[in-house]
């Protein structure tokens, strides 16, 4: 067994996933959370195909297999890796005798200085640690779990794939704010973009299934979760994105408000008496679909809606109004699209989100069959019409898989 074990780690929790590197099977899952609380827990799967690796010559099973489940105290990450291996020991596959070739992790902010996965040194933890100023509630997260990771296995390579590398393409005119540029540059005020390993791995995927070279289409891509963003994607380069300095631009999304005119805020300020940690909160936790009916899963909005709920139908038809702006403003910046993809939660699933979103876009060739877009399914499916000039697809989108693709391809040099 030749595997990458990759981690996304939280400030109280981590997920993990192991994946062949020759088979791109998962091999093992795992959720360790909780941690610091005074009693954590932790999960561990095994799959089939990591089934045959742990107990060789028994018979795999068809679906996955639920095998660790515990609660204990897990007071900081490293205990929580301590956790992590001892539940591949008791269930494997075993790492005691063939670890892993590498550990991939997700880090969320690389500014402008990554622009690729980048093996994980002294100075890049400090790098990402000074980057911590742009995302406070996700760069420290992630260098707990590097730390603990590399405590855990000291000898071999880890690697970071940073969600903000793939829009590192972005031309000038795209990343750069129209404020003082002296202040911008001082405080590295520009758009970054997030979502990037989701936003390349959709991407690809889509060329890949509609048979067409990569560097010839013109792409737009909406990950549309409890987090939401959309990029243009010109020849598999980002030209623009949705999110900017920090994932709160952009969409509509479950708690966050995205695009809001500045002087909202100093109002807000002035004449609401809010505070700095006032208005981050507002804009986080409490806007979005949250802000606007109480409720942030589109699941539940949908529900309340067709309940006859006025303020959910207000914030659906919100949160499409923002979808169809950005949809035209990427046809203008690409001249026309080839391919839209819809991935995550709320685009993989919802139907209705899709429709409505694209229901104005005739003009642009967008022709969506309605049989194909309700009808349920696993993997890669068309929901464009034969005749349509504009092919629009689901892609499930696998984060995990992406970052073990950029971890191998790092170590390999």
């Amino acid at each position: 067994m030749s595997a990458i074990l990759v981690v996304n780690s939280g400030s109280s929790s981590f997920k993990y996933q192991l994946i062949d590197v020759a088979t791109e099977d998962v091999l093992a899952s795992g959720l360790v959370e909780r941690i610091g609380e005074d009693v954590g827990s932790a999960t561990h799967t095994v799959s089939a195909a990591g089934f045959g690796h742990a107990r060789a010559g028994e018979p795999a099973p068809t679906v996955l297999e639920a095998t660790y489940d515990r609660e204990l105290p897990i007071p900081d990450h490293t205990a929580g890796f301590a956790v992590m291996l001892e539940a591949f020991a008791q269930n494997g596959p075993s790492l005691s005798g063939n670890p892993p070739v590498a550990v991939g992790h997700r880090v969320v902010h690389g500014g402008a200085r990554f622009y690729e996965p980048t093996l994980i040194t002294p100075l890049v933890e400090i790098n990402i640690d000074e980057l911590s100023v742009l995302a406070p509630l996700h760069n420290p997260a992630n260098l707990e779990g590097i730390r603990a990771a590399k405590q855990a296995f000291p000898d071999i390579p880890h690697v970071a794939v940073f969600d903000t590398a793939f829009h590192q393409t972005l031309a000038p005119a795209a990343y750069t704010y129209a404020i003082d540029r002296e202040l911008a540059e001082a405080h590295r005020v520009r758009r970054y973009g997030f979502h990037g390993t989701s936003h390349k791995f959709v991407s690809e995927a889509a060329a890949n299934f509609v048979g067409r070279d990569l560097t010839e289409l013109r792409q737009i891509v909406f990950h549309l979760g409890n987090g939401a963003s959309a990029t243009a994607i010109r020849g598999g380069r980002s030209v623009d994105t949705s999110m900017g300095l920090t994932p709160l631009e952009g969409l509509v999304m479950g708690t966050r408000s995205g695009d809001l005119d500045p002087a909202v805020l100093i109002h807000l300020a002035r004449r609401a008496g809010q505070s700095i940690d006032d208005l981050d909160d507002l804009l986080n936790r409490r806007s979005g679909l949250r802000g606007l009916a109480g409720v942030s899963d589109m699941r539940d909005l949908v529900a309340r809606r067709d309940a006859g709920d006025p303020a959910a139908a207000l914030a659906f038809d919100v949160y499409i109004h923002r979808l169809r702006a950005y949809a035209g403003a990427y046809l203008a910046q690409l001249g026309g699209v080839d391919v839209i993809s819809f991935t995550a939660g709320v685009g993989e699933n919802s139907a209705e989100v899709r429709a409505a979103a694209l229901e104005t876009l005739g003009f642009a060739g967008v022709q969506i069959d309605p049989e194909r877009n309700a009808a349920r399914g696993r993997g890669i499916r068309v929901i464009s019409t034969d005749s349509s000039p504009v092919t629009i697809l689901v892609v499930p989108t696998n984060e995990e898989l992406e970052i073990a693709r950029q971890t191998l391809r790092a170590t390999q040099g």
